[in-house]
């Protein structure tokens, strides 16, 4: 359970106690109307970083992981109110999504946040060690806005765009990607930090033409509904719910 759910849910059931003991009237009425409503309004905030993958280029505004994931956590829990920022653009590579964070001035009161980012680093052929120096940049910002907790974060593998119409089974393309893929994954485990892998999914595009986008090149929603199956047990465990 969430540790503040748990409190608030504790501490209600103890002015509730107080009031059937003390059978006191008005008073201890409105404290329980207070506690109540704070249960209900509990919030819970989430952060989403990247690029075209996470912006949910050529598909519907609700229909990108994280406004997937989003509204799977809130069928599941009518109770709390999530609410969700998206930081990303198509186009970005590891340097545009660190000036853009610094930009916003994010504070640091988020409960769960992503992070896929690193394709166009690889579209664009820029050098590799530029990754390897920005990533890390990238991870830290990340556990900033989460208050300094690695545990509520979760980083995603990059797409295989070869598997699409656009990249047209190209295997040196695949090779780059992984590359990236396992210097991520690599790092994450070094530094016990959540990975997942979601490639798999997206390496089906050729043989699954519903996983791809309208454009030929991005994931569909359907793909994205995958991506969500693997991040709903666990944001659901980060999150104490």
């Amino acid at each position: 359970m969430h540790l503040n759910r748990f409190i608030t849910y504790s501490f209600y059931f103890y002015l509730v106690f107080v009031s059937f003991s003390c059978r006191n009237n008005s008073a201890t009425e409105i404290i329980e109307d207070e506690v109540f409503e704070e249960i209900i309004n509990e919030k819970i905030n989430m952060l989403s970083l990247g690029d075209s993958y996470t912006i949910g280029q050529s598909v519907c505004s609700t229909c990108g992981f994280p406004e997937q994931l989003r509204d799977s956590l809130q069928q599941r829990h009518n109770e709390v109110e999530f609410n969700l920022k998206v930081i990303a653009r198509t186009g970005w590579t590891t340097r545009n999504l660190i000036n853009a964070i610094d930009n916003e001035e994010l504070s640091t009161n988020f409960d769960l946040v992503t992070l896929l980012i690193g394709v166009n680093n690889q579209y664009q052929k820029l050098p590799f060690s530029t990754f390897e120096t920005e990533f890390p940049q990238l991870i830290q910002k990340a556990i900033a806005s989460v208050n300094s907790n690695t545990s509520k974060l979760i980083v995603l593998s990059i797409p295989d765009y070869a598997f699409t119409p656009f990249g047209n089974g190209n295997t040196s393309i695949s090779s780059e990607i992984q590359k990236y893929n396992t210097h991520i994954k690599n790092f994450c485990l070094t530094n016990n930090i959540t990975f997942i892998n979601i490639t798999d999914i997206t390496q089906a595009g050729l043989e699954n033409p519903e996983y791809v986008a309208s454009d030929g090149l991005h994931p569909s929603k359907e793909a994205y509904t995958e991506f969500v199956k693997l991040l709903l047990p666990l944001s659901t465990q980060k999150l104490g719910l």
